[in-house]
């Protein structure tokens, strides 16, 4: 009778059969990660605000407070929908300028102040549309076109203006930057409009649907027929167009119109879009989740300012809250095994 040797197959060990997940893969699988992590920070932001100067927290203090945040809240919804595309607009703030300024020197030269804010929305959708051009037609990153338009659109609003405030304006005109209606500021109303029509096309539409493909995969976005070129081209054209109305408002508010208005606001918009959970990689990001990054960049700098009185620690602030919005998202990113 034959000896048989067998020769036992090896099992594969526990930790092939059941790879243990990541921690990105967890917090990934929780949808209101990020969303959740945001209102922590603001409720400590709040609880840490009220024992240390109650007066912050009053309604009031808040309502006047809240004054400051309607143009950087108006310019975070079209930024939003362009970084989902993968893309950026860095030439916000020097839009307001240009725009405020071609408000003034309008105003200044007898035209009807309902004709001069036309002038300066003409001109806001026009430096957003030359945006959209380069990088939706000649097909040049969206980075250097906006960065190139930054310095360009800026250098324009100081040359025309000789850099030199321009004010007089209207009694009438305060109304759209200090004016209320219904108990809110009417800026508020108007970004309220803006953030629910946003919400819907993105969240409910095939617009919204388009936005998140291009900015997964362009080319196959093209080829599955979805017109990125002239969705892009949209996309900046709107930028500009929500920076003139941006500028309006901060004109009608302070009663100048100046070239140095809306300096390093592409970096406050940015950071409270990236921060709201948006990827600056494309094909993610909801606008609820950008409120709650305006909402939380906004109460940090007034209570710094409010409480500390240091304006220089902004600064800090705004670079701290960006380098947190980056960590939340490399931390909701699943890495691939």
């Amino acid at each position: 009778m034959s000896n048989h040797i067998t020769t036992p197959i090896a099992q594969p060990s526990s930790s092939i059969r059941n790879p243990k997940p990541r921690i990105q893969d967890l917090l990934a699988s929780f949808p209101y990660f990020h969303d959740l992590t945001l209102i922590l920070l603001l409720v400590g932001l709040l609880v840490f605000a009220h024992f240390s100067d109650p007066t912050f927290l009053n309604p009031a203090t808040q309502l006047d407070l809240s004054t400051h945040v309607w143009e950087l809240a108006l310019l975070a919804l079209p930024m939003t929908l362009i970084i989902i595309t993968a893309g950026i607009d860095l030439s916000v703030g020097s839009t307001m300028a240009l725009s405020a300024v071609i408000l003034g020197l309008s105003f200044e030269h007898h035209t009807p102040i309902a004709l001069a804010c036309l002038f300066a929305l003409l001109t806001a959708t026009a430096c957003g549309a030359l945006n959209g051009f380069f990088i939706a037609r000649i097909k040049v990153h969206p980075l250097i076109v906006t960065l190139a338009t930054l310095s360009a659109f800026r250098g324009i609003a100081e040359g025309i203006s000789e850099a030199r405030p321009i004010s007089g304006f209207p009694s009438s005109f305060s109304f759209l930057g200090q004016g209320s209606l219904l108990g809110l500021p009417f800026p508020a109303l108007l970004f309220i409009g803006f953030a629910i029509i946003t919400t819907i096309v993105l969240a409910k539409t095939p617009f919204g649907r388009f936005l998140y493909a291009i900015g997964f995969n362009p080319t196959a976005s093209r080829f599955s027929g979805i017109l990125v070129a002239r969705i892009k081209l949209l996309l900046y054209t709107f930028s500009g167009t929500v920076a003139g109305l941006a500028a309006i408002l901060f004109v009608s508010r302070r009663n100048t119109a100046k070239a140095d208005i809306g300096l390093g606001m592409e970096l406050d918009v940015i950071t409270a879009v990236v921060l709201g959970g948006t990827s600056i990689f494309g094909g993610r990001g909801r606008i609820p989740g950008t409120l709650l990054g305006i909402l939380l960049i906004h109460e940090t700098r007034e209570f710094v300012s409010w409480h500390y009185q240091k304006d220089e620690l902004n600064l800090i602030v705004i670079g701290a809250l960006l380098i947190l919005s980056v960590l939340l998202n490399a931390l909701v990113t699943p890495k691939s095994r």
